[in-house]
């Protein structure tokens, strides 16, 4: 089984929702992780809207890329710039993609109520969504050396 770990800047949002959406479509095919640069913990509203189309990652965890130094990928997706441009140089063969999406957090800080803060987070929710379903089109099916290229 390959093995995939998505990373973003804190662990609590995008790459959360893309490990929950991968382990719904994909989990015959992928042993699938999540991490950040660093830990922010979960994000309240993203476990929300997951639960909304009916994915549970409300028992995930926030985890740092270093809690996996023994962990061997064969492909690493990031998920943020900031995340694409601080991810270490991987060195086992994985091959790294990158997709940027808003941070919902972001998007949201000037909503006035948390119904308006969850639009932003559906909006990117989706968008994970769609771009996790057509994930295996981008990804080589002989995983070959390759570092993310910044």
């Amino acid at each position: 089984m390959r093995k995939i770990l998505f990373l973003c800047t804190g662990n609590s949002c995008r790459s959360q929702m893309a490990h929950g959406f991968a382990n719904s479509m994909h989990n015959g095919n992928w042993q699938c992780y999540s991490a950040g640069i660093v830990s922010h913990g979960m994000n309240k509203f993203a476990i929300q809207v997951m639960a909304e189309v009916g994915i549970d990652i409300s028992e995930h965890t926030s985890q740092t890329l270093n809690e996996f130094y023994d962990v061997n990928f064969d492909y690493v997706a990031t998920v943020c710039d900031h995340a694409a441009d601080n991810c270490p140089a991987f060195t086992q063969g994985e091959q790294v993609i990158h997709q940027r999406f808003d941070d919902p957090p972001k998007l949201a800080r000037h909503a006035k109520t948390d119904e308006e803060s969850l639009d932003f987070y559906r909006q990117v929710r989706d968008e994970i969504q769609q771009w996790v379903a057509e994930l295996p089109e981008q990804l080589s099916p002989q995983v070959t050396p390759k570092l993310a290229q910044h």
